[in-house]
């Protein structure tokens, strides 16, 4: 009797039971099929003196696909980055990037204005300015002491 090595990716299905051939085809098309893996912008937050920034990396997305929102102290953002199945009428050899929707939400401190909420994007990266309200400012007194 030969030794027969086995491989459980084996593209010879006809040993195969009907049940476990069927498993096998699912599983060959859900991993061939990355064209629209979900994703999710890596975000950095800081915060200075006077304001929170946010920078989110978001290239190749249209700024008219990006959605800001705050409502009850979250910041939403929404937005899509589409994929053109082929270039100059070349097919790829390698998807791995993601594309589609996306959603990030943040939890905002009360300190943050909501009203002066700025929003700028640049070579990928959108930026997301929120002032802090005057009353959050960090403020100097000075106490003068006497000698008594």
């Amino acid at each position: 009797m030969p030794i027969t090595r086995y491989n459980p990716i084996s593209t010879e299905t006809e040993d195969f039971p009907t049940g476990l051939r069927l498993f096998q085809d699912s599983l060959s098309r859900l991993l061939s099929e990355q064209t629209s893996r979900p994703w999710s912008p890596p975000v950095d937050i800081y915060e200075t003196e006077n304001e929170l920034v946010l920078k989110a990396d978001v290239p190749d997305v249209d700024p008219k696909h990006v959605g800001i929102q705050m409502e009850n102290g979250t910041l939403t953002l929404k937005g899509e980055r589409k994929f053109d199945e082929q270039r100059n009428g070349r097919g790829f050899h390698r998807i791995e990037r993601g594309y589609g929707s996306f959603v990030r939400a943040f939890s905002l401190p009360e300190t943050v204005d909501p009203e002066k909420v700025k929003a700028d994007y640049k070579n990928g990266v959108l930026t997301i300015t929120l002032p802090k309200k005057e009353v959050a400012k960090p403020r100097t007194v000075n106490i003068e002491v006497s000698n008594s």
